[in-house]
């Protein structure tokens, strides 16, 4: 059987550059290249260098809808390992984000966060 890993999502946020700079501030990660794409828009790559986020942003972007979790293709959140769960919890409570769902379960202990584009992240400590 082939070997596969996860290298990357791509979704849209409202403001790109604003996104990725939350990221690497939260997850100490670093802007892998950045550019213009897809219908005049503007894509960064967000990650380390096993895996990033491309965070996509259109020239004209619709705004977000009701996100439905029960829908088949919705994205319900993005997960992401840290060291450090209390440190991350702290730099995403700075930047004005509520966090919710905290659990300490086997594997690991975990809390969640939804940022402005109404995406859900899940950060996870296996530690």
């Amino acid at each position: 059987m082939t070997k596969a890993k996860l290298e990357h999502v791509n979704f849209t946020v409202a403001d790109a550059p604003g996104t990725a700079r939350w990221l690497c501030d939260v997850f100490g990660w670093k802007i892998r290249w950045q550019g213009p794409t897809l219908n005049d828009g503007l894509s960064i790559h967000v990650g380390n260098d096993d895996a990033y986020l491309a965070i996509y942003t259109p020239k004209v972007a619709r705004p977000r809808h009701e996100i439905e979790k029960g829908r088949v293709g919705s994205l319900n959140h993005v997960g992401i390992v840290v060291d450090d769960l209390d440190a991350v919890e702290a730099r995403v409570k700075v930047l004005g984000y509520a966090t919710h769902s905290h659990a300490d379960y086997e594997p690991g202990r975990r809390f969640y966060f939804d940022d402005e584009n109404g995406i859900e992240f899940e950060v996870v400590s296996y530690d």
